[in-house]
């Protein structure tokens, strides 16, 4: 069993959801987006329902649900609302469960409460999930420095996208974080090429420790 964890991105479209998906599946684990902000192109509870056969029992609803697509003390504010942090702890009855964020942990879920304020009251390990793609060096080494800060536990990092192997060296090496591994782009991205690509690229292993 996983137990409860946390992926985090480095910023918005990291590929945590796919990511999330292919972790869900793997450890049969259950899957929350507390908060979800943009709903036009559907919400990420369904698209990991859709990618892996995810059954709904194992999809918790989301907490907060805003159409626009915006950091989500903005999106709230579009829908007349602002978001009761004090809703958002996970369910102690659910232990196999994945959280996934929204956006990086900068990113405000009231106009002073931010996702990592979160993080640290929460006490759950987190997973990040970072691009391979330029700019990654930057991104990954701030997101792990505030996470330390914190002293948030991060069981490691999974990238996403084409091998670069220098960046993720360097990453892991600067940062003091473990590569779990990388998930390529997939095309077709479906639930068969997910789970390929996760076994070949992912030891389950790793996640437990």
């Amino acid at each position: 069993m996983l137990g409860m964890v946390v992926i985090i991105g480095t910023d918005t479209n990291a590929g945590k959801t796919v990511f999330s998906a292919a972790l869900a599946d793997a450890f049969r684990a259950h899957y929350w987006k507390p908060v979800q902000s943009g709903m036009e192109e559907g919400i990420d509870s369904q698209t990991v329902m859709d990618l892996v056969g995810l059954s709904p029992t194992r999809i918790l609803p989301e907490v907060w649900k805003f159409p626009m697509p915006a950091s989500p003390h903005i999106a709230a504010r579009s829908a007349g609302v602002e978001i009761d942090v004090a809703k958002l702890d996970p369910p102690q009855q659910i232990m196999n469960l994945i959280i996934e964020t929204a956006g990086g942990v900068m990113v405000p879920l009231t106009k002073n409460y931010l996702t990592i304020d979160l993080l640290t009251r929460w006490r759950l390990p987190v997973i990040l999930v970072a691009r391979t793609s330029l700019g990654t060096i930057n991104h990954s080494l701030l997101t792990i420095e505030a996470l330390n800060r914190r002293f948030i536990n991060i069981k490691g990092v999974a990238f996403i996208g084409d091998e670069d192997v220098a960046a993720q060296q360097t990453i892991a090496t600067i940062g003091g974080v473990r590569q779990l591994g990388r998930l390529p782009r997939l095309d077709p991205l479906n639930r068969e090429t997910l789970r390929a690509a996760f076994a070949a690229h992912f030891s389950m292993q790793d996640f437990l420790i």
